[in-house]
């Protein structure tokens, strides 16, 4: 044999771009000119930069630049390379380019590194080859790749839970571990909340409902947490995580969900993981960076310095997209049959869902209705696309999967993307719903939004139909108020989308869709009026983003300090952040920042009034100032006690947490239009109307005011309750009786007994402050009645259904001056009118008599 011919670096070029010439295999000439810019670039100013943030647009050849810049260096410094890749499939796919198009010799290590083959493993350990594998096979307790020297992190934007979940803690409810958990809260929750916390939910409101324990309740329960997840972690398979995180409680947040229990650092910790934060330069590249400082947040460095796409380079989209917002037009079944009439027409379609229970119901209505075609889910195309793309009858039903599966050019031409990919994790939805502080994420979030609708347009040439369905993604793409930040080409399309959704008919939109997959001059037409309608536009950057920008260098400080056990230094970096955080829109935000603050406070106090516990009180105080229409920090006096006296007025819980529950009502009914909830306020006025509607119309009353409503058909069980924070209501309904009837002694004592009953029947409501309401068109009461009145309220019929009216025209109001998720403004006037007008529980009660007052007592 002959011998070696690389066992000695050759002179190489001076940069990648150069580098690329040098590659004999490679299928085209030269690098684009935007790349050669962003290479030599790189090459004059950026080898020793150790965070590098490098934006190319879909479309630009982004991963080209990458595996350049990483065989370059491979080649030319000795460096070990590793290119990540949020998926399998990407990572098979990455390998497939760099070898068959760029020329480059490069070896994917993904999966199990049992099963990594030993020449792929030596090629990257002597620095033959560049590998490539997922952000799992970096991030994780044990990883194979323990030492490179370059890390190129491809599609940045995605890899946040990649990142943080390898810190992050889930534990799904209905599991031992959560019930152990659960258990051992429950006399540290308010009962309802643990109730939700157990699954006991009414409604959408408490579906997605959050809650946090405060880092001081963590501190005195931690000892006890620690021991109750030993006991179940160590034979499962959140062992690995729970070993990173024992040590480090106190520098975790413990988030309550309706669905999981997550306990995770606010920033992930990655500064302690050795292969990510010693090698010598990390870079992420992605179609946006991001502003904000949000790449800083989602990687845990201090500062990632930024190379933009050259001036002027592809400030057009990619691709054309055709959106269509069925239910602007459609009620929900029309909906479903108008999607299975295209799925039909296209052949080939993709239907992108947050959760795997609505891919599921995607799934069953498919096969029940699309005979002969062939249903994928993610993991059977994730090595493979191949079957899904070569059959001409098939829908890919990808639940939670909003990036890393491309199908441009032909492979598709109808994406459904049914649910708006908010929140991906508890901490997100606790900060954007529960603080208020969505600001943060405003960036992230649409981020994630135009990742999804863009999974079939990668290319100039390409064109996908995107078929909008989902409360929330309806409202995000639709409402016009929200156009301003997204850039031109997306405006003017999501304004030809809804004018051609609004006011048709489900033939109309289908005639149009045809005209589309023709591709013909009606479809040229259309695609004419969008271009023009592009110079109408302008983007406009999300509000104080460059604050956020400024302060996010001492969050991570903040972080690093807590995870160390350094509190002071972790006070001060709040302090820090507290400094930079001045803008109206991170109130909520600036909120956090003081309460975490006093939690450091706290815990560097020694004596209940030394200088620390007066700093954790004034830093509780501001965090409540700061954002009152919050109520989770105005309920925190129930957890520092005397430190914060000033915060003891539950009462004014009551219409904060109405108004949070009102607002995930609306948010579930939908903003862009008013149908559903305009519909369900009529059908209630109209069932309250009748005696045999009525019990189920006043529990649907209730729960649409913004209380926990129910009812019961069980022996001795009372009718409609309505339950708020601390106090609630449980009525008695006499719909069927009348102006006539004399009120009787056993069904005054049924209703003075129904108090009883819910505390102790109904879950969360056994230390509630319960009172008895009676609904009747009665005057008179017999007189063995009278005693038992003295405990219950009186509400007439009649003025009761005069009530019920001005009620839903008050919450018709507020809906229509709701301006989106997390609003503290509007929460603060929204409590304030429902406690104005009467819609209050305590409101409600204090206008009604005693009823044995009220009533003639007769004999």
């Amino acid at each position: 044999m002959a011998f070696k011919t690389n066992t000695f670096a050759q002179n190489l070029a001076d940069n990648p771009a150069a580098h690329f010439k040098t590659l004999t295999k490679r299928q085209y000439p030269d690098v684009m000119p935007h790349q050669k810019e962003i290479l030599e670039t790189y090459g004059a100013k950026h080898q020793k930069t150790a965070d590098l943030a490098l934006q190319l647009p879909t479309g630009s050849g982004k991963t080209l630049v990458g595996l350049l810049i990483a065989d370059w260096r491979r080649a030319k410094l000795g460096d070990r390379a590793i290119y990540l890749c949020p998926t399998k499939q990407l990572v098979a796919q990455t390998v497939l380019q760099a070898k068959n198009q760029y020329g480059i010799d490069a070896v994917a290590l993904a999966g199990s590194k049992d099963s990594f083959a030993p020449a792929a493993v030596t090629a990257y350990k002597t620095g033959a080859q560049v590998a490539v594998t997922t952000y799992s096979g970096l991030f994780n307790t044990h990883p194979f790749f323990d030492n490179p020297n370059l890390i190129v992190v491809d599609d940045a934007h995605a890899a946040e839970n990649y990142i943080a979940g390898m810190w992050s803690m889930e534990i799904a409810a209905r599991t031992p571990l959560h019930s152990a958990i659960a258990e051992f809260l429950k006399p540290h929750l308010d009962p309802q909340d643990h109730s939700r916390l157990t699954g006991d939910w009414k409604g959408s409101a408490d579906a997605t409902w959050v809650e946090k324990l405060p880092s001081p309740q963590v501190d005195q329960l931690s000892a006890d947490l620690v021991a109750i997840i030993d006991a179940y972690a160590q034979n499962s398979d959140l062992y690995f995580k729970w070993s990173l995180l024992r040590g480090h409680l106190d520098a975790c947040h413990i988030y309550l969900g309706s669905r999981e229990i997550l306990i995770r650092p606010l920033i992930p910790p990655t500064g302690t993981h050795s292969a990510f934060a010693n090698a010598d330069q990390r870079i992420f590249m992605s179609a946006t960076l991001g502003a904000g400082g949000d790449l800083e947040r989602l990687s845990g460095r201090r500062k990632i310095e930024r190379l933009p796409a050259p001036e002027g380079f592809q400030s057009a989209g990619v691709g054309r997209r055709f959106f269509i917002f069925p239910s602007l037009s459609l009620t929900g079944d029309d909906t479903e049959v108008l999607r299975m009439d295209m799925q039909k027409r296209a052949g080939r379609s993709v239907i992108l869902t947050p959760s795997s229970p609505q891919a599921n119901e995607h799934i069953d209505r498919i096969g029940t209705h699309l005979t002969g075609f062939q249903i994928f889910t993610a993991d059977s195309i994730e090595a493979d696309k191949a079957p899904f793309v070569t059959s001409e009858k098939a829908v890919a039903v990808l639940a939670n999967r909003y990036d890393g599966i491309d199908f441009p050019g032909n492979e598709c031409r109808l994406l459904s993307v049914d649910g708006l990919p908010k929140a991906m994790n508890v901490q997100e939805r606790f900060v954007m719903a529960k603080m208020g502080a969505g600001a943060l994420y405003n960036d992230r979030i649409q981020t994630r939004v135009l990742q999804a609708v863009g999974r079939c347009t990668r290319a100039l040439q390409d064109r996908s139909a995107v078929f909008v369905t989902g409360t929330e993604l309806v409202d995000f793409l639709a409402d016009d108020r929200k156009w301003r930040y997204f850039s031109p080409e997306l405006q003017a399309e999501l304004a030809f989308g809804v004018d051609q959704s609004t006011s048709v008919a489900s033939g109309d939109i289908l005639d149009n869709f045809e005209m589309f997959l023709e591709n013909n001059a009606g479809w040229a037409s259309a695609d004419a009026m969008i271009r023009t309608g592009i110079q109408k536009y302008e983007q406009q950057p999300y509000p104080a983003m460059g604050e956020l920008a400024a302060v996010v260098a001492y969050e991570v400080q903040y972080q690093e300090a807590v995870w160390n056990k350094d509190w002071a230094g972790a006070l001060g970096a709040a302090r820090s952040v507290l400094a930079g955080l001045n803008n109206a829109d991170l109130r909520g935000y600036r909120a956090l920042w003081h309460y975490l603050a006093g939690a450091m406070a706290l815990r560097l106090s020694a004596s209940a009034d030394d200088v620390q516990a007066r700093a954790a009180r004034e830093q509780f105080l501001k965090a409540k100032s700061a954002a009152p229409a919050v109520s989770w920090l105005n309920a925190i006096a129930r957890i520092v006690g005397d430190l914060a006296p000033e915060q003891t007025d539950t009462a004014s819980l009551e219409p904060l947490k109405q108004v949070e529950r009102l607002e995930r009502q609306y948010l579930a009914m939908g903003m862009t239009t008013h149908q559903k909830f305009e519909k369900h306020a009529a059908k209630i006025l109209t069932d309250l109307a009748t005696a045999d509607k009525f019990e189920q119309a006043h529990v649907d009353l209730g729960t649409l005011l913004g209380f926990t409503s129910g009812n019961d058909e069980s022996d001795a069980a009372p009718d409609p309750w309505w339950l708020g924070d601390q106090l609630g209501v449980v009525f008695e309904d006499h719909a069927d009786g009348n102006a006539s009837t004399v009120f009787g002694a056993t069904k005054a004592r049924q209703a003075s007994s129904h108090p009883k009953w819910i505390k102790k029947k109904v879950s969360g409501a056994a230390e509630m402050d319960i009172r008895a309401v009676l609904i009747t068109p009665c005057t008179k009461a017999k007189s063995g009645a009278d005693p038992q009145l003295d405990d219950v309220k009186y509400w007439e019929l009649t003025a009761f259904r005069e009530w019920a009216a001005t009620a839903i025209a008050t919450l018709r109001n507020l809906k229509g001056s709701f301006p989106g998720e997390g609003d503290l403004v509007w929460r603060a006037e929204a409590a304030n009118r429902l406690e104005t007008e009467g819609l209050t529980l305590a409101a409600i009660l204090r206008r009604l008599p005693i009823a044995s007052n009220a009533m003639e007592i007769v004999d």
